[in-house]
């Protein structure tokens, strides 16, 4: 598959049973969601709890996601701290049918830009598949380096970069460092039409989870310049509901309001009595769902 064709990618999330198992039922339902609205899928993400499953976890997520036979691409999520585990990570998914890894700044140490650049350049080194890097200062602790970037860009298996800073002026600077071969896409969903000004090509989402077919109509019409501002600013208040505790435990718990999933379960850390209602999702999910409603009247 081309990359390139999909300017849209779900951070889909891990479901879970009570008991803190894998519900690959419903993360079944999930993958088929996405499928059916052409949306490439990223899996074992942060916003799949990647870090928090065991590796026996996350091999049985990646197998059972193969599985279904997708007819949209997969990447699957590259982190941590430890070199060592991340390329035995890196080589396990080098013999797996995925279309791309996410390698996301190393978390915890807060490295340097000599130190973010050896650690990327030796990961892509032995990756077979192509490389989206990821910068999300907010949970790494540390940002990427605009350095760094640049000296990895020529990389052969370098490809993009999901960008969530959350600042228009940190885009244009990670813009600038990535040149002509690196696309960027924007890793917070709100941002999106702002991030478009600048070379944004699309998004890796959360709110893609809650809102398939809706998400991909936002960033369609972002794209090619059709969004209005209004509705900007729609989309902004309501991907907004999805953080208004730490991603995932929002859009787990809308998902099981809808009854999309069987529990609103995390693994600890993260536990979904921290959100203690869930009136905000909802009302942000009922917002969006007449707004593509309406945006399905005005194409018929």
């Amino acid at each position: 598959m081309n990359l390139n064709d999909y300017s849209l990618w779900t951070a889909i999330v891990t479901p879970l049973k009570d008991n803190g198992d894998l519900d690959l039922e419903s993360y079944t339902l999930l993958l088929k969601e996405q499928e059916e609205a052409k949306n490439g899928v990223l899996t074992l993400g942060s916003t799949g709890e990647a870090l928090n499953l065991t590796l026996e976890e996350r091999k049985k997520v990646l197998a059972h996601t193969l599985e279904q036979n997708l007819n949209v691409p997969v990447m699957v999520g590259v982190g941590g701290q430890d070199l060592v585990a991340t390329k035995e990570w890196v080589e396990y998914l080098n013999n797996q049918a995925i279309d791309a890894i996410l390698v996301v700044t190393p978390l915890y140490a807060k490295p340097e830009t000599e130190g973010q650049y050896l650690w990327f350049k030796s990961l892509m080194d032995i990756s077979q598949h192509p490389v989206m890097l990821y910068n999300v200062p907010g949970r790494t602790g540390k940002a990427l380096s605009f350095d760094a970037l640049k000296r990895l860009s020529n990389h052969e298996k370098i490809w993009a970069l999901k960008e969530a800073s959350g600042s228009i002026e940190e885009f244009k600077k990670y813009k600038e460092a990535a040149g002509e071969k690196i696309r960027l896409y924007s890793g917070d969903d709100g941002m999106l039409p702002a991030f478009k000004e600048h070379g944004c090509v699309g998004l890796v989402s959360v709110a893609s989870n809650a809102w398939p077919k809706a998400t991909h109509e936002y960033v369609n019409q972002t794209l090619k310049g059709t969004l209005s501002s209004q509705d900007a600013d729609l989309w902004d208040a309501c991907s907004a509901a999805l953080f208004c505790v730490s991603n995932p435990i929002p859009v787990k718990r809308l998902l099981f309001e809808e009854k999309r999933i069987g529990t609103p379960t995390l693994k600890l850390p993260l536990c979904h009595q921290d959100l203690s209602q869930a009136a905000t999702v909802l009302e942000a999910s009922t917002r969006i769902n007449d707004w593509i409603n309406k945006q399905e009247e005005k194409n018929k």
